[in-house]
């Protein structure tokens, strides 16, 4: 499948709101929460004002015209904050882009970009039973705190190499 991995532009901020909904994740088995779930404080911020804050940063997958994943990271007190001078980071691809890669390319592409302007580490929080552990494994996250539910991840983009 061919896809662009290219930069948020400012008009498609907006659309982060439909990609946090995409980034929730529902087990199999369990009803998705009502689309309102976003609208709560803790969940907004992840993209209210999206673009004016020193750290906003978002990378986006367009196949066809069509924007099918995006990845973004902002400094925010959020699940996975460890600190004032990490960006956290959010993540999600369309259900029916998953498996191919796509959100892999993303997110190589943003430690990339983020290494490149001197960022020291990027963190995550991820539920336990998350297909996406793997990935965020394979990329050179570890886990440095966790609970019964979550992980804390962390990749330090000193080490980190485009290879991972």
């Amino acid at each position: 499948m061919n896809y662009e991995i290219r930069n948020i532009k400012p008009e498609e901020y907006c659309l982060l709101e439909d990609f946090l909904y995409e980034a929730i994740y529902i087990p199999d088995g369990v009803e998705p929460p009502p689309r309102s779930v976003i609208q709560f404080p803790e969940l907004q911020e992840y993209i209210c004002d999206f673009g004016k804050r020193e750290h906003d940063k978002a990378l986006v997958a367009e196949v066809e015209r069509n924007l099918v994943g995006a990845v973004w990271v902002r400094v925010m007190n959020d699940y996975g904050h460890i600190d004032d001078m990490t960006p956290s980071l959010a993540m999600s691809v369309r259900k029916e882009y998953r498996g191919l890669g796509i959100g892999t390319s993303l997110l190589r592409q943003l430690l990339s970009d983020l290494k490149m302007a001197g960022y020291a580490k990027i963190s995550l929080s991820v539920q336990k039973e998350n297909y996406a552990v793997g990935m965020y494994r394979k990329l050179g996250f570890t886990v440095i705190s966790e609970n019964r539910e979550e992980y804390i991840m962390v990749v330090n983009l000193q080490c980190h190499t485009a290879d991972e």
